[in-house]
């Protein structure tokens, strides 16, 4: 599920961090940069694992910081295609079902992928999974274990001038389809 990626960057340091030792003040502005932000074809960088190299700094005419280039670790999520993962059920559509995590929320589960015999229940914006006589139902909040079938990495563009709330929303930076069709996937509870 998570994975460690070298990058190499240079980091401005600012000058209220020139009384600290550097690797801490390097450690607190790459994860200001990085944490929480998506990398294209890499995954959601979570925070620093290790700092391998750090170079002399470079001071800019008129600027006050200094630029550190430096070698590093990040921590990143990313889970392999295959790999079974537990969530949430955020919410269900007709489409299929969206998934959080407690740090991730683009995860979607088409209908497709779902047991055979699923139905929506529009009135109760939940699936239903017919096994024989029973109905287990997939409903909203309930924990569920799904397996990665499929990632998505989408390029981000800035909003253009003027835009407006009614323009389509853009697809997430980073996405991941799952399935539900094997034993052992579903809501927790059942097995």
């Amino acid at each position: 599920m998570y994975v460690l990626t070298k990058i190499s960057d240079i980091i401005p340091l600012q000058p209220t961090s020139f009384s600290r030792p550097t690797h801490d003040a390097l450690e607190d502005a790459i994860n200001s940069k990085y944490a929480n932000k998506v990398l294209h074809n890499t995954g959601l960088c979570v925070c620093v694992h290790d700092i391998e190299k750090i170079e002399d700094g470079m001071i800019r005419p008129g600027d006050g910081a200094a630029y550190v280039k430096c070698v590093f670790r990040l921590v990143v999520f990313r889970p392999f295609i295959g790999e079974v993962l537990v969530g949430w059920i955020s919410s269900c559509t007709d489409q299929g079902i969206n998934v959080k995590m407690e740090f991730f929320n683009d995860i979607h589960i088409p209908k497709s992928m779902l047991f055979e015999d699923c139905h929506f229940i529009p009135s109760e914006q939940a699936w239903i999974w017919k096994l024989g006589d029973d109905k287990l139902y997939l409903d909203v909040n309930e924990k569920i274990r799904f397996r990665v079938e499929q990632e998505i990495f989408t390029e981000q563009h800035p909003a253009k001038p003027g835009a407006t709330e009614d323009q389509p929303k853009q697809a997430p930076p980073y996405a991941i389809v799952g399935s539900c069709q094997t034993d052992g996937m579903g809501l927790v509870t059942w097995w």
